[in-house]
């Protein structure tokens, strides 16, 4: 199951649970490709909670679509991944040593409103007395 987060027009910010569907999948990339289309640099913010899997059915029409986006990794700005399995954070961890060029960080679950800020590029928040 995924839900998109209101965010600016260059951040696509959803959080996943549970199942993604084919469906749930087509919808993240139709989001993905309009905005790049619109913009130079697109910015993401993925909160995941409690992961069971992927619907094998929607896989191979996702890496079709997937697939060109390695032509496109410039276009990724910042990337935000909070999650609340150790086995995403060491996942993204993975992904972020392949994809070098992309500025990834990952998040704890309670650290989620920072991993937001960053995303969006806002300066971090300091404490106050």
């Amino acid at each position: 199951m995924h839900m998109f987060i209101e965010s600016a027009d260059d951040v696509i910010a959803l959080t996943v649970s549970e199942k993604l569907t084919g469906a749930e999948l087509d919808a993240i990339m139709d989001q993905l490709e309009a905005k790049m289309a619109r913009h130079e640099k697109v910015h993401i913010f993925v909160e995941t909670r409690a992961i069971h899997g992927v619907e094998l059915s929607g896989l191979p029409s996702y890496m079709a679509r997937a697939m060109p986006l390695l032509g496109k990794l410039k276009h990724f700005g910042r990337v935000a991944v909070v999650a609340d399995q150790a086995w995403v954070r060491v996942a993204t961890r993975i992904e972020s040593a392949l994809l070098p060029f992309i500025s990834y960080r990952v998040f704890l679950p309670e650290e989620r409103d920072e991993a937001l800020a960053w995303v969006r590029g806002e300066p971090p928040r300091t404490e106050q007395a």
